[in-house]
């Protein structure tokens, strides 16, 4: 296709809704009224009004469904939802990219912080979605907005979401990811999703997705699992961003003083498999 798109992605259309935002991008994308590239400008499905934000309320426990795990261990503590603003950015090779994403048990002013904190850095990295991991925060949450501009278009989040249906239909298409800055390549996936999620009030519903909206969210949902988009890359394509990436490696042990956790050289052992139908 002749647009890329920058993914750094994470189900309905409200006002800091319940679905994830994503944090892609389109490439070339469309200049936004002060000039600045603009992400993904689709419109989505409508979502049930389950799905909306409803207005601040006391912490709640999400009741154990099926396909949302109920171990105790598996959900998030306080601790791990603990934040400093202003959010930044993870780069790839941080290990945190990698890391366990605990599934999310407590709705309460403290998660809505959070999320409008994602927005903002979001926003502020021409961004159109953005999951927790990203921002160093390994629990299951991602923000997106399609249009990418604050006060236009509709703010969406999803909590512990699942796919519980892909399309065999696969699609090719240039994402980026703000994890991975100023690199874009091919990637194929599923044209369609359907997905099960929870909402920011923790009330669960399912919506399914096409075409862009669908790309968004996977290239989210993989960072929720530990998968990074150029692990879904083949190894011909691999090899135009292979001096990028060992780029950002380099970068990472220059800041840290530590070596890189990962290497492009063994990405072999890194190659994703499925696209998480559970």
């Amino acid at each position: 296709m002749a647009s890329a798109v920058r993914l750094h992605l994470s189900s309905l259309l409200v006002s800091h809704s319940l679905l994830p935002r994503l944090s892609l991008r389109l490439l070339p994308p469309p200049p936004s009224a002060a000039g600045r590239p603009r992400r993904f400008s689709s419109a989505l499905p409508s979502a049930p009004s389950a799905a909306r934000r409803a207005s601040p309320s006391p912490p709640l426990r999400a009741q154990a469904k099926r396909g949302f795990s109920s171990k105790d261990d598996d959900f998030a503590s306080a601790d791990d939802l603990q934040f400093e603003a202003p959010l930044k950015i993870v780069e790839y090779p941080d290990p945190g990219l990698r890391a366990n994403n605990k599934r999310i048990g407590t709705f309460d002013d403290n998660l809505r912080k959070l999320a409008d904190e994602m927005f903002d850095v979001m926003y502020k990295t021409d961004g159109i979605g953005l999951s927790a991991p990203q921002v160093g925060i390994n629990v299951q949450l991602m923000v997106f907005n399609p249009i990418g501009e604050r006060g236009e278009g509709e703010e969406i989040v999803l909590v512990n979401p699942r796919i519980i249906k892909y399309s065999k239909k696969m699609v090719s298409f240039n994402e980026g990811c703000l994890s991975f800055p100023g690199i874009y390549a091919d990637v194929q996936r599923p044209e369609a999703v359907k997905i099960d999620s929870l909402d920011i009030s923790g009330a669960r519903f399912t919506v399914s997705l096409s075409g862009l909206p669908a790309r968004v969210f996977q290239h989210e949902f993989d960072h929720l699992q530990g998968i990074v988009f150029s692990d879904r890359m083949t190894e011909q394509v691999l090899d135009t961003i292979r001096a990028e990436l060992e780029a950002l490696e380099k970068k990472y042990e220059q800041r840290t003083g530590l070596p890189s956790p990962e290497r492009i050289e063994t990405r072999r052992r890194r190659v994703a498999v499925g696209f998480g139908k559970s």
